[in-house]
């Protein structure tokens, strides 16, 4: 899980650089600034959540064959699509319905966060 892990954090760290300049460089100018703080939402917990897949790889070496941690990593990532993709198509499209999606999406990151404590705990 360590490798899979590693290279999910690096993935996803990329992708937020890469959407937060395009959001500075290319949407700047066509996003209302409230849209433009939605977008800036969704990267800044994109680049945190994709730090924190960097320390489940770590946490998954340390604790080898801990499923809590194994299933915190892929919960993390689910919650990375759900609240900043969710928040990057609502940004950009303007369609407000996405916003369902994102609640779901900040539920899954607190899930992620509890299961990495649970796995210290039981460690």
């Amino acid at each position: 899980m360590f490798k899979l892990f590693i290279i999910l954090g690096a993935v996803n760290a990329g992708l937020a650089v890469i959407l937060g300049a395009f959001g500075a460089h290319g949407l700047e100018s066509k996003l209302s600034a409230k849209m433009m703080e939605v977008f800036k939402t969704g990267v800044q917990y994109h680049i945190f959540h994709a730090l924190g897949l960097f320390v489940i790889a770590f946490l998954a070496d340390k604790f080898a064959g801990s499923a809590l941690i194994h299933w915190a990593g892929w919960v993390m990532l689910i919650g990375i699509v759900l609240f900043s993709g969710s928040l990057y198509v609502l940004s950009t499209t303007g369609i407000s319905k996405l916003g369902i999606i994102t609640p779901f999406g900040g539920l899954a990151f607190i899930i992620s966060w509890l299961l990495i404590v649970i796995a210290a705990i039981k460690a």
